[in-house]
């Protein structure tokens, strides 16, 4: 083919509608054709060939494929490292431009940077946009033109921004003619990359506006079963667009649901600004503090075997089902590195291999939280204690009994420390490390 295509390169952003790398490229007056990466260097690192995530990712990369298909175009599908595989589309296709959204974690940016250039060498054009956000970078900033770094005041200041102009949809329906008509590719498989089914179910791409009528007062209750939306998968990997459910939140005026979507713009900024996180406590004088580490105790919490029912009810749904209610999240992660004295890094790490919503910003602003070392950190004198939020936020223990069916019998253990003591030896051991930077 002699004329230049324009490449939409998806990512976090699995939709042909709203997509804002995908509009730019209709609109460039060249064919074009979207394509998706199952990124080795990602992938390699996962030790378990049964991943939902990437279960999801093949499912909804065929959905596109499907899509597309209909429209009389295809999805070009690779497995490999994304630099051998844009050296190898460059000497596939003539291409004209390449086209892409934003991403904010470190290997991202690394990774987008090599391909910038790989593609400026052979004279290709590489624009990105903002598609994941509602407000990124430096949208949102004091009246000091420096990056928050505490919600509340960001939080202000992005729902003041918040116009409709922010909210508009990028019409990418009115240039479907524009898609490069060639017969499709074929679908990928999970055996193509050496991965298992799961085989279960996905939640919906959508809220329905009765959740939101309630949300504010069911949120925080895990038992409740239509209490959360459970649209992180999909806000993760970008099936659905954060404008749209931006709009509907505020067409309801749910002040709380729309907060949510305001704090994954804040860890997003915070990712992007801050990036040492990603290895450091946000406050580095958090770093001196003496980690018990005892790694025992963590094959316990990660079992769900702490004697603390609504910790291990929690840990258990994580394993069961990759996902984990928001509430339980915090006390999960309060009683590792509070009770436990371990690591908050070893927590992150294994909720980043389990959970199907695995979001690197808000997993670390979370357990960042949770540690006392981030943003909006909780002071680390205030300690969880499980006993008491299992009674006020599962008070008939309906949500314990689901996951811990065993919490009544002789068979469950004891607790494996005390929270009396536990609360004191976290308290000693973080004003003891922060006293020596003072």
């Amino acid at each position: 083919m002699s004329e230049p295509l324009s490449l939409v390169w998806l990512r976090r952003d699995l939709r042909l509608h709203d997509n804002a790398a995908l509009y730019y490229a209709l609109k460039s007056g060249r064919p074009v054709i979207p394509v998706f990466i199952f990124d080795r260097v990602i992938l390699d690192a996962l030790d378990d060939r049964l991943d939902r995530r990437v279960e999801f990712l093949v499912q909804e990369v065929n959905r596109l494929h499907d899509e597309l298909a209909k429209l009389g175009s295809t999805i070009i599908v690779r497995y490999g490292k994304p630099v051998d595989v844009w050296k190898e589309l460059i000497e596939t296709y003539t291409i004209g431009d390449v086209f892409t959204n934003h991403d904010y974690e470190g290997y991202a940016k690394e990774r987008d940077k090599a391909i910038g250039e790989l593609l400026a060498e052979r004279g290709i054009g590489f624009h990105t946009s903002k598609d994941q956000a509602i407000f990124e970078r430096d949208e949102v900033l004091s009246g000091k033109k420096t990056p928050y770094t505490v919600f509340t005041p960001y939080s202000r200041k992005w729902k003041d921004t918040l116009t409709d102009f922010y909210l508009k949809s990028y019409p990418t329906e009115n240039y479907s003619s524009h898609y490069w008509q060639t017969k499709p590719e074929p679908a990928i498989t999970l055996a193509d990359m050496g991965f298992q089914p799961v085989g279960e179910p996905f939640p919906a791409e959508t809220v329905s506006d009765k959740l939101l009528d309630t949300y504010n007062e069911t949120r925080d209750f895990p038992a409740l079963p239509h209490s959360t939306s459970q649209l992180s998968i999909h806000l993760r990997f970008g099936t659905i667009s954060i404008r749209e459910l931006a709009r509907q939140a505020k067409a309801a005026d749910d002040q709380t649901f729309l907060n949510e979507l305001c704090w994954r713009d804040f860890y997003f900024q915070v990712l992007d600004h801050f990036p040492h996180v990603e290895q450091y406590s946000f406050r580095r004088e958090y770093d001196q503090i003496e980690w018990r580490n005892n790694e025992d105790e963590f094959d316990k919490w990660c079992r769900g075997e702490t004697g603390y029912p609504i910790v291990d009810a929690g840990m258990r749904q994580l394993n069961t089902i990759g996902w984990m209610h928001n509430r339980v999240r915090m006390i999960t992660a309060s009683f590792l590195c509070k009770h436990l004295l371990i690591d908050w890094r070893w927590g992150e790490a294994y909720f980043g291999k389990k959970l199907r919503d695995y979001d690197l910003s808000a997993n670390n602003g979370g357990w960042q939280w949770a540690a006392g070392s981030g943003t909006d950190a909780a002071p680390y004198f205030r300690v969880f204690n499980p006993t008491a939020q299992a009674q006020r936020f599962d008070p008939k223990s309906v949500y314990i009994r689901q996951w811990v069916p065993e919490v009544d019998k002789p068979s469950y253990p004891k607790p494996m420390v005390d929270h009396a003591m536990a609360r004191q030896r976290a308290i000693d051991t973080y004003r003891k490390a922060l006293a020596k930077v003072k």
